[in-house]
Parts: C-alpha cells; structure tokens; sequence
C-alpha cells in the first residue's frame, strides 16, 4: 500500500496558506500532493483561499465574492505574497494537486480548467458538499473526486458511494476503525485530517489510513516510518 501525505493549503504551519510560497515549500518537502482551497471572484476567477471572506488571511476585508480578481490580487496574503489563481498554482509547481471546492459553481469553473488543459489525471476534486462531487464528476468523467466530513452519520461511506468518490477524507479526531474498514470493504480510501503530531500519527497507523493530510512537512518523513 502506497501512503500518502498531502500538504495541507501548502504547509500551512510553516508558511502562510493557499500562497505560492507555501504550495513550493510543500513540493520541495517531497508531498505527495498539494491540498490548496477554491473561491469564486466577483469576476468569475478561480480564487486561491480557504475562507469566503478575506479577512482572516489577508490584510483586506470583506467577500471574495465581491472583489475581482483584480482587487484580490492587491491584498497581502502573508510574508508579501499574493492570492493566487488556480491556474498560477498549476503552473508554479508540478506536483499532484487536491483542489477543494465550496459549492457547484465552482465545480464548473474548475471543470472547465481540467478540461481545457487536460489536468484530470493530475487534479484530484475535493468537497464538503456531496452534490458539489456530483457536478464536477458529471462535468469531467473520470475525474478522482474525494468527499470530506468533519461530522458525519453512519451513511457516510453510502454517500461517498452514491457521488462517485473514490475517497473520503475524514477528521482523524472523529474517526473510527468501524468507519474504515467499511470504507476499505466498499472499495474506498481514507484520508485523515488534519494530522499535526505523533498520537495523530500513531492513530492512522492503527486505524490503516490510506493517506493523510497535514500542516507540517515533517509529517511526511514521519508517516513514512508510522504507517
């Protein structure tokens, strides 16, 4: 079994998230793959960032939703650095990339990018909203999807199922081997979410974890021993 570590908005706890400068940090710290988050701009871009609003990230305020592309590109994201757009990031770096998005417009703009530049084997789909998977699984055939939940009822691994998910990645403070070894018997990874230290390590070593998600590059050396 091949065990994964995604660098999670980059390597969020060493650099700041979603930015360039952290995506390359977490490539050159041998990740798998680059976990990074996508918003619509008021212009219909696809915006690099994890929260709606920029305030948190950015020296800015308000909705990503109500700013161009143009105006986000003016906000400071941390250290100097700037919102990406997707496309920058595909471009930046060369490594596998797990782009997670927040409701089904923007699994249409992202379809539209893994089509026109033929990224399906190099972009794994992510969301917290099954009917986003759908979309973006109907839009691009094919295309590896993963649904994420942070709380979930015992028909998670049947809603991975129903919208086609090839992975669930799930949050390792909640998760359970009986949870897995449905998952592992119906076919599907898990990913666990967010692992920062050795008890989140010594976890996914006894649950069997396909892979997991972290805010460190150490992690990776890490998890090659522990899992």
């Amino acid at each position: 079994m091949t065990f994964l570590t995604i660098g999670h908005r980059g390597v969020m706890g060493v650099e700041p998230e979603n930015t360039l400068r952290s995506f390359a940090h977490a490539e050159q710290a041998g990740m798998d793959s680059v976990e990074l988050d996508l918003h619509l701009s008021k212009d219909g871009a696809l915006a690099v960032m994890h929260d709606a609003a920029v305030d948190r990230t950015t020296d800015g305020r308000g909705l990503i939703a109500e700013k161009t592309m143009a105006e986000l590109r003016e906000l400071d994201a941390g250290q100097g650095e700037r919102v990406p757009v997707f496309e920058e990031v595909l471009d930046a770096i060369g490594s596998p990339v797990q782009a997670e998005i927040k409701d089904v417009a923007a699994a249409r703009a992202l379809a539209e990018v893994i089509l026109r530049r033929d990224l399906a084997a190099r972009v794994e789909v992510s969301s917290f909203h099954d009917e986003a998977v759908a979309e973006i699984a109907q839009l691009v055939p094919g295309v590896r999807t993963v649904l994420i939940a942070s709380r979930w009822e015992g028909d998670v691994v049947d809603r991975a199922k129903a919208v086609g998910a090839a992975t669930l990645a799930l949050n390792i403070r909640r998760l359970t081997l009986e949870v897995v070894e449905h998952a592992h018997a119906e076919g599907l990874k898990v990913i666990g979410w967010v692992v920062n230290t050795p008890d989140h390590l010594r976890l996914v070593r006894a649950l069997g974890l396909d892979g997991a998600t972290t805010d460190y590059p150490e992690i990776r050396r890490a998890g090659r021993f522990t899992a």
